[in-house]
């Protein structure tokens, strides 16, 4: 696991991969519209991934410096996807920034599926 160090005049501070993709995947789902993190594709259906799981849904790599984020997201029906990934961007960005001191040089998103189950919620609860 690659860690980032941070060295100033009373030593150093290492920050694992692991926690910058927890940072991450908090600020993610932080974020109206987003279902949940994605695991993957397995046989065709995204699996949404609980709290306890949120770097799975996240890639990072980290330099001296610097570090970059994948990110694997399933959004609410009905969201405007494009706004979503916006938001989730700057607060992913802003977050870990504010955190670990590194600078995000890349937030990248990957929208993996659509979640229905509120949208189905409000029609059961209609009739």
């Amino acid at each position: 696991m690659e860690e980032n160090n941070i060295i100033d005049d009373y030593g150093s501070v290492k920050i694992s991969e692991e926690v910058v993709a927890i940072i991450a995947g908090i600020a993610a789902t932080d974020v109206p519209g987003v279902a949940g993190m994605s695991g993957g594709i397995a046989g065709g259906i995204a699996e949404i991934l609980g709290r306890k799981n949120l770097s799975k849904g996240v890639k990072v790599e980290v330099g001296e410096k610097e570090a970059a984020i994948d990110l694997y997201i399933i959004v609410e029906f009905g969201s405007r996807i494009p706004e979503v990934a916006w938001d989730i961007q700057d607060k992913v960005k802003n977050t870990v920034q504010e955190m670990t001191g590194l600078n995000v040089v890349e937030v990248n998103i990957h929208i993996q599926g659509v979640n229905f189950e509120k949208e189905a919620k409000k029609d059961t609860e209609v009739k």
